[in-house]
């Protein structure tokens, strides 16, 4: 087969597998398990083993071992199939500008899109190299269809070098990770790693291994309608329980002032009636003992309001979404010891940081397999103006080669 990165890529996106957040199936789409099996077959053909999908639209498969009767530990490499629901995912039209200049992209003429680099000056890296575009009315998909094509080309190199010492190297691409359920019937004893990487992340050079802690919030008001015409004294209304509950959420954790580890109380909806409202929060902190006191203030602000207005005015309700994977980690620093070597040996800027969000291998590495994530060569994710370095990409494919080495 002995396709390029860039031309697995541009397969790949064209291919439409945005997931959905009210579905009740799993997967959410069809489509992702449509795209999943195209990979199964694709995977065959480049000769990995043990290749299937389940009912739940999980792709695994093996790297065969280039050393005999193998006994060390094995490695795992994950990407996820599906795309944001954020922008349209239909009809994508991907486009290569050959050694890109540092002006203005034009990616809709007849809508004036364009892609400028005052407004994203992650663009100025990469002048005189190539950049895959949108045409500015849908994303791109390389979150995470770079993974995916990046794994895979990876793949079909160490197959056609099997001079490489190497161990079994599994590979798995899951569904329904841009909805929060990518691992929520991942097999881990299956799928039979000690280690993995995700391989989801933005710029070439990216690892995280660090990530929110994580809680849904949903708080109840229950008011008391009245006449407005003779409501003194006598109405209580919920739509103003909830505006006064708000008021008391600290101005400074709000997201819109908060960045770097600093985590946030963040009022996601808000809706109802003078006689019921519901408020839906999330609240993030990479500190555990900081995230359990954001959440204990907001049990307190519940309970001063019950004692104001009365027992039962105020429900409040938290779920608990995902924790640091850090915890995980460390205990296994050589698979960022490991990440780091490789990347001085390829000559490549590590950028260490912490996810202001969540990952698929926060929940693995808490289901036993730990799980640093890794940069893919990709900007602006979920929107029009997305894009990804043809460069970038092959040097994460690099960067998989030679960690698959470490595993000898």
């Amino acid at each position: 087969m002995n396709m390029t990165v860039l031309e697995r890529f541009l397969n790949y996106v064209v291919i439409e597998t945005t997931s959905d957040p009210y579905a009740e199936s799993f997967p959410s789409t069809k489509s992702q398990l449509d795209f999943g099996h195209t990979l199964m077959e694709e995977m065959k053909e480049l000769g990995l083993t043990d290749v299937t999908q389940d009912e739940y639209g999980y792709v695994f498969g093996t790297i065969p071992s280039t050393v005999p009767d193998y006994k060390g530990k094995i490695l795992g490499l994950i990407a996820h199939m599906d795309t944001a629901p954020a922008a349209s995912g239909k009809n994508i039209k991907p486009r290569v500008i050959k050694n890109y200049d540092g002006a203005e992209i034009v990616l809709n003429a007849e809508k004036k899109i364009v892609m400028k680099p005052e407004d994203f000056p992650s663009l100025k890296q990469y002048v005189g190299q190539d950049l895959v575009v949108t045409d500015g009315l849908t994303l791109l998909g390389g979150d995470d269809k770079a993974g995916v094509a990046e794994i895979m080309t990876a793949a079909e190199y160490l197959i056609n070098h099997p001079e490489i010492p190497h161990g079994p190297i599994r590979v798995g691409f899951t569904p329904d990770e841009e909805v929060g359920q990518g691992a929520d019937y991942f097999d881990v004893k299956k799928f039979g790693a000690d280690f993995a990487y995700t391989v989801d992340g933005g710029e070439c050079g990216e690892l995280e291994y660090e990530n929110f802690n994580a809680a849904s919030v949903f708080v109840d008001f229950t008011g008391l309608s009245i006449h407005p015409g003779s409501a003194k004294n006598k109405m209580i209304n919920a739509l103003l329980l909830a505006m006064e509950f708000q008021g008391m959420m600290p101005e400074a954790q709000k997201p819109e002032h908060t960045e770097g580890r600093e985590g946030f109380i963040h009022l996601e909806s808000l809706e109802g009636s003078v006689e019921h409202a519901s408020s839906e929060y999330i609240v993030r902190d990479h500190d555990f003992d900081l995230f359990k006191k954001k959440k204990e203030y907001m049990q307190r602000a519940a309970d001063y309001m019950n004692v104001k207005y009365g027992e039962g005015t105020v429900s409040l309700r938290m779920e608990d979404s995902y924790y640091n994977m850090r915890q995980q980690i460390e205990p296994h620093y050589f698979l960022i010891e490991n990440v780091l070597k490789v990347y001085e040996k390829l000559d490549i800027e590590p950028k260490i940081q912490p996810i202001r969000g969540g990952t698929d291998g926060s929940r693995l590495s808490f289901m036993g397999l730990p799980c640093p994530n890794l940069g893919t060569g990709g900007h602006n994710f979920h929107g029009h103006f997305e894009y990804v370095c043809v460069q970038s990409m092959e040097k994460c494919v690099q960067v998989l080669i030679e960690l698959v080495k470490t595993f000898d």
